[in-house]
């Protein structure tokens, strides 16, 4: 089907009339619905809201609109600060822009968990006696620097600066080097000996 300047001229008036799209599709016959309101978008007529002229004129604008009144909204007030208020200091930050003491306290787990450190009494002595060697000549590494190579065992208390991971070779498939492994990972019989 194409449209010849006298299917043209057939759809303006119908749509002019009011016609809806299917009533002109149906009267022009070989055209859907789609293809009369695609060539009535295409020949720019009026979309007939409010409209009682003729067809044949491009779409009429709404009458220009007023301009919009900026609105003004108050400044937000300045907070005053405290007459005794230091000024903040900027936090230290690691190799990647992270604030170390957040970083510190940052919990991400490390590909499988990590099991619940023992107590003191739990320990055979000689694990505590490889541990306090072993952690004598640790790496001493932040929370950034862990990967799966390094040990993960937690030194210290996260919400201090002075908290740390081993860092070491650790043990094959363990998260751990091989002095807390000894410690993490004791049978659980001899555990219980310990603790009585």
């Amino acid at each position: 089907m194409s449209w010849t300047d006298e299917r043209v001229e057939t759809l303006k008036k119908m749509w002019g009339e009011g016609q809806s799209a299917s009533q002109i599709a149906k009267e022009l016959g070989g055209v859907t619905r789609n293809a009369v309101i695609g060539k009535v978008h295409r020949l720019g007529l009026s979309n007939r809201a409010g409209s009682g002229g003729s067809a044949a004129k491009p779409a009429p604008k709404e009458k220009a609109a007023a301009p919009a009144k900026p609105v003004v909204k108050p400044a937000p007030k300045p907070k005053a600060a405290p007459a005794s208020t230091p000024p903040k200091e900027e936090p230290e930050l690691d190799e990647n822009g992270i604030p170390i003491s957040a970083a510190r306290r940052a919990i991400i787990p490390a590909g499988q968990p990590l099991p619940p450190q023992p107590s003191a009494n739990e320990i055979s002595p000689e694990a505590l006696a490889k541990v306090s060697e072993v952690e004598k000549t640790a790496k001493r590494i932040s929370l950034m620097e862990l990967t799966e190579k390094t040990c993960k065992w937690p030194v210290g208390d996260p919400a201090t600066d002075d908290f740390w991971f081993c860092g070491l070779a650790v043990q094959q498939g363990k998260p751990y080097c091989e002095a807390h492994v000894g410690v993490a990972f004791q049978p659980m019989s001899s555990r219980r000996d310990r603790r009585r």
